[in-house]
């Protein structure tokens, strides 16, 4: 049986620069770093020659933490339909804020790609517990879908 989400991986091309835009542009914390190289990551990721290092991040309120894992060997591809919200696959990471305009303005002044202002689901669309939904799109320095969320 499932117990929890352990950790979400996010491949990225600049470990630095990405450990930058979650930790002081998004607010997560640091938490630790490695590298991974040997052959028992090239036998859990199914790759030969894995060298890579790793950031793993963690949002204010905590677990799950983002694993921000950059290679440096092999290299990988950079598939444009990753940018498409209907791409099939892990397609976005929704992070749950209490002032969404506050937090797209602080997004648009980094000069951060929006899908849209934010919007407010409508009230028969889906119903939450936690109350009206407003949500915005964004994309991270390597063309990652990410959301905001915020419920009133």
């Amino acid at each position: 049986m499932i117990r929890a989400v352990d950790h979400i991986n996010i491949v990225v091309t600049d470990l630095a620069r990405s450990v930058r835009f979650y930790a002081e542009l998004l607010g997560f914390r640091l938490v630790k770093e490695a590298r991974l190289e040997g052959e028992w990551i090239d036998r859990i990721v199914g790759l030969k020659g894995v060298r890579g290092r790793v950031a793993y991040i963690v949002a204010p309120a905590g677990e799950p933490r983002l694993e921000l894992l950059c290679y440096d060997a092999p290299p990988g591809e950079h598939p444009a339909a990753n940018r498409c919200a209907n791409t099939v696959g892990l397609r976005h990471i929704a992070l749950r804020v209490d002032d969404i305009a506050a937090m797209t303005a602080k997004l648009r002044a980094a000069g951060v790609e929006l899908f849209s202002e934010p919007v407010k689901v409508p009230a028969g669309a889906v119903k939450h517990e936690q109350g009206e939904k407003t949500l915005v799109y964004f994309l991270d320095p390597d063309g990652v879908i990410l959301e905001l969320a915020q419920y009133r």
